[in-house]
């Protein structure tokens, strides 16, 4: 027991750094909050302001739309930005205001109610300009918009905490044409323009990245986070500009400066990949986004009125296509970053599958709304279809989930701090659980010993991080590093993946290798898979099998079919045991069994940012 103690003392310092406080640290945080000052959280009842989101963050608790108290159950987030969306910022909660001058207009009424079925008429009436890009006139109010961005840099102002907690000015852009291609814009400091860019300026994302340059210039700086991709119909990662015209170096370059990361975890889903896309990945199929009424598309084709564009949708084949481009045409607008957040309209996000209260206010803070509980007096699940409007479950929340946060490797928990290493790409990404992910590669790395307090001086000195890009060598091959520990309040880990993917003979290929099992297994050296170590859950409690996996994986790897030739990039993907789903959890305190539709268990899991290794010249 002893040398066990002293090994894990050894595995937590090389992931979270020397005890002076100088190497690099692990940072959880959240970049897409919502409060009453967006006006689809408002018209959903959340009446939770900037000052409610920071504390709850902060670890206390705040009211949710419903009436009942939420609360973090596990540690505070060391960093946060609310992004209200800029559009209509503050007006939906002016006109809710008996004393603000709005609420005496006309549209006031037919937008603020307690009915259910008028919350979504009015929510469809007000989200109408965000698929336009035209304001209307009665809600396009500009002292208003103006005093609530006044009032989300006040708050963030007043809740930052150099060292202890972050907070960063930031906002949502709502470019919906109509899929989504929403970006959050982080400000490195409360240096800030008079009022935010929004969908109503411009639908095309190309003109808020001139507008983020032209700020740049006059010394405000800022990064755009795309939007979790999976709702974008494939228009996030397209091969072509907004206006469909071919892409170039240039289009590339200003990309990558505006956009150094991508969220791909929140709420609505995941975006890693999809089964379609990567049908040799049996992990592919994690908390996808599904339209039932919509045919799946993988070719970009035409395929009718109603289609969803796998392509172009997801991170692993916007990686896929940068590499084409960089072989073909010389340049790779998509050589981003990960991280997740949540996306919650709460003010509070719920990233405990065991405590979840979904997103939207009333929309969908009961469990009957999302379709886990069914609604009073109704005997089977098939009888809900009869349910009344306000009673109905909507089927596009049974897709939603406990997710996400946003992991940084930083020096210290502060502003610049935490904004270089977005800058960086020295981040990952988790599903809402706090697994700590770290990867490295380089030449020479398997002669470091990981266990040694200097270990991770060495691989910085020797390599590169996640996030960064390694010159090929020769005909040497380079060797990753790569490392998770599990969450303290979550399922022990189950294996360390890394997801490799590259361009062969013209062709974009991709290939997932466990390089670290659980319980003492070894991969297989022709499938590269991990023994199954047969955890299980306990579905009359939720309990997780805490017989099985391990609290800390590593891995010192090399690709056995690396070619010096080819392009290609590496990234960390790392699994848990199974554990209960929030919809099982739902059934499980209401004492019945689970909806079947809704999957019964999951693997929360975590991904780095990739490394790019590139040809040498």
């Amino acid at each position: 027991m002893k040398r066990l103690a002293v090994l894990l003392t050894v595995a937590a310092v090389a992931l979270t750094g020397h005890a002076s406080g100088q190497e690099r640290q692990a940072y959880f945080g959240d970049l897409h909050v919502h409060t009453q000052n967006s006006f689809d959280a408002y018209i959903f009842n959340v009446r939770t302001t900037p000052d409610d989101a920071y504390n709850y963050a902060k670890g206390a608790p705040l009211k949710h739309a419903y009436g009942y108290p939420i609360r973090l159950r596990g540690a505070p987030l060391d960093f946060m930005g609310v992004t209200d969306h800029a559009m209509y910022m503050g007006v939906l909660k002016a006109l809710g205001d008996p004393e603000h001058r709005l609420s005496r207009t006309e549209i006031a009424s037919q937008l603020i109610s307690d009915d259910i079925v008028q919350v979504m008429t009015a929510f469809r009436q007000v989200a109408a300009g965000v698929v336009t890009g035209e304001a209307d006139p009665r809600l396009e109010h500009i002292d208003v918009i103006q005093d609530a961005w006044q009032e989300e840099v006040d708050a963030a102002e007043r809740h930052n905490e150099p060292g202890k907690f972050t907070t960063f000015v930031a906002y949502e852009y709502t470019s919906s044409p109509p899929y989504n291609l929403h970006r959050n814009v982080v400000f490195k400091s409360a240096r800030v323009p008079q009022k935010p860019f929004a969908v109503t300026d411009s639908r095309n994302p190309e003109d808020l990245w001139d507008w983020m340059d032209a700020n740049r210039e006059n010394g405000i700086e800022s990064l755009a986070i795309p939007h979790n991709p999976n709702w974008s119909n494939g228009l996030m990662f397209q091969r072509t500009t907004f206006e469909g015209d071919p892409l170039s170096a240039a289009y590339a370059e200003q990309r990558m400066r505006n956009e150094p990361i991508v969220e791909m975890t929140q709420v609505k889903g995941t975006s890693d990949t999809h089964p379609l896309l990567s049908p040799n990945d049996e992990w592919a199929e994690f908390e996808i986004f599904a339209d039932n009424d919509a045919a799946l598309n993988i070719s970009g084709a035409d395929v009718g009125e109603i289609k969803i564009n796998l392509k172009g949708s997801y991170v692993r084949d916007a990686y896929l296509a940068g590499l084409q481009m960089e072989e073909t045409q010389g340049f790779n607008p998509y050589r981003f970053g990960l991280i997740g957040s949540s996306d919650t309209h709460n003010a509070g996000a719920p990233y405990e599958e065991q405590y979840f209260y979904s997103k939207t206010g009333v929309n969908d803070g009961l469990p009957v709304r999302r379709g886990s509980v069914p609604a009073e007096g109704v005997g089977d699940w098939e009888s809900h279809a009869e349910l009344p409007a306000d009673q109905k479950p909507q089927p596009y929340l049974a897709e939603w989930g406990a997710s996400g946060l946003a992991g940084v490797w930083a020096n210290e928990n502060t502003r610049d701090a935490i904004y270089e290493a977005l800058r960086r790409k020295e981040t990952f990404a988790t599903s809402g659980t706090r697994i700590r992910v770290r990867l490295f590669a380089g030449y020479g790395l398997d002669e470091i010993d990981h266990r040694a307090m200097d270990a991770v001086d060495g691989y910085y000195a020797n390599g590169v991080p996640m996030g960064a890009d390694l010159l090929a060598r020769g005909r040497d091959t380079p060797t990753f590093v790569a490392w998770a520990t599990r969450d303290p309040q979550s399922a022990w880990l189950q294996r360390l993946q890394i997801v490799k993917g590259w361009i062969e003979d013209g062709r974009s290929r991709e290939r997932v290798f466990d390089v670290a099992c659980s319980d003492g297994g070894t991969p297989d050296p022709e499938t590269h898979r991990c023994p199954s170590n047969d955890a299980r859950v306990n579905l009359s409690n939720c309990e997780p099998d805490f017989t099985k996996g391990d609290a800390e994986l590593h891995a010192v790897w090399q690709d056995p079919d690396f070619d010096p030739a080819e392009r290609a990039f590496y990234y960390v993907r790392v699994l848990e045991n199974p554990t209960c789903r929030w919809s099982t959890w739902d059934a499980l305190r209401a004492g019945i069994a689970p909806n079947p539709t809704m999957p019964v268990t999951l693997q929360e899991r975590a991904w780095s940012s990739p490394i790019w290794v590139l040809p040498a010249s």
